[in-house]
């Protein structure tokens, strides 16, 4: 069965675009990730600072592999270029929420 991983970033608004580029800058760098299945980065329209990241995983020991894997090395990986530095995170904090996928429907042919 399928579980979803929801990220909930809180981020101030003068970081959304720190945030935006460096989640373009990691593009598909989840895509090949055994068990992976989908992702979205959800930006808030309007009432709140949270963005979601929202991942889907054939079951929870594929998420588990890359949290311990790939994703632990792109949270280990240095700042600017030559300084040694990480760069301060975008988000002011983070939640994650867990899910099985017990229904879902995709669009019919007409």
């Amino acid at each position: 069965m399928s579980v979803v991983k929801i990220n909930v970033l809180t981020v101030p608004q003068e970081q959304r675009e720190t945030l935006e580029k460096r989640f373009a800058s990691r593009a598909h760098a989840v895509e090949s990730s055994d068990g992976f299945e989908w992702f979205e980065l959800l930006r808030p329209v309007e009432g709140t600072d949270d963005y979601l990241v929202y991942t889907r995983w054939r079951d929870e020991a594929s998420f588990q592999a890359w949290m311990e894997g790939p994703m632990k090395a792109a949270h280990q990986g240095g700042g600017d270029a030559g300084s040694g530095e990480r760069p301060k995170p975008a988000a002011s904090g983070s939640t994650v929420w867990s899910f099985e996928v017990v229904q879902q429907a995709a669009p019919t042919g007409a």
